[in-house]
Formats: C-alpha cells, structure tokens, sequence
C-alpha cells in the first residue's frame, strides 16, 4: 500500500465502521464530492450528510482494485504538483450482503490527504 492509496483505503474502513472523526481527519477542508445526483462541498458538509442524511447506512464497500496513477506521467491536465490519484473500483452492498450497485471512486489525495472525490456508480436493472 502507498502513501497515496492508503487514505482511499482507509476512507472506506471509516464509513463502512460509521468512525465520522475518521473519516474527517482523512479529508482537506475543502474537499469536495462529485457524484451522479450531487456535489457536496467541504469536510463538514460532507461528512454531516454521509452521518445524518445518507439513504443507509449500514452498508459495505468491497474494494475489487485500486490503482494510482504515475504522477506526472502524461496527465492532460497535469495533475498539481504533490497530487496523486487513486481509482477504487468496488462494489456497495446492503446490510444483507446483497450488490446494491457497482462504483468507480476516483480520488485527488495530496500531502495524505484526500481533497477530491468523483464517484461513478452503475446499477443493474
């Protein structure tokens, strides 16, 4: 595990535990999430919906792959400088153990810390 996928992991260890504390010492202030339905600005936003307002939580996230990217190597646009990025592909599941739908969680994680989230979700049906 790097320095830069181990936040990634983590992020999901501290929601799928429902640790709030944890999950925002793993978050800039600024952070940002982008998902299909919406976009929430700031570590206290986001992290005030993800423990109050969330449709369930008492889900899973099952991490297939994670892959990082060679900073620097390529990117258009180039990444900023001390930035990295890391791509989750998982699987949410409910409390039952059942695939509520497929993800692809790309992050921004710069000095250990995740600024940028993009979520892509697939549901089949």
């Amino acid at each position: 595990m790097t320095r830069a996928t181990r936040p990634a992991r983590a992020y999901y260890g501290a929601m799928d535990a429902g640790d709030y504390g944890r999950l925002a010492d793993l978050l800039d202030p600024a952070f940002v999430h982008e998902r299909p339905d919406r976009t929430l600005e700031g570590r206290e936003r986001f992290v005030a919906f993800m423990r109050d307002e969330r449709p369930m939580t008492d889900t899973e996230h099952v991490v297939d792959a994670v892959y990082e990217s060679d900073p620097g190597a390529g990117d258009d646009p180039p990444e900023p400088a001390g930035s990295t990025g890391v791509a989750v592909q998982g699987r949410l599941l409910d409390a039952d153990g059942d695939e509520l739908f497929a993800f692809v969680d790309v992050f921004t994680v710069e000095e250990g810390r995740l600024t940028e989230l993009r979520t892509y979700a697939r549901t089949d049906g």
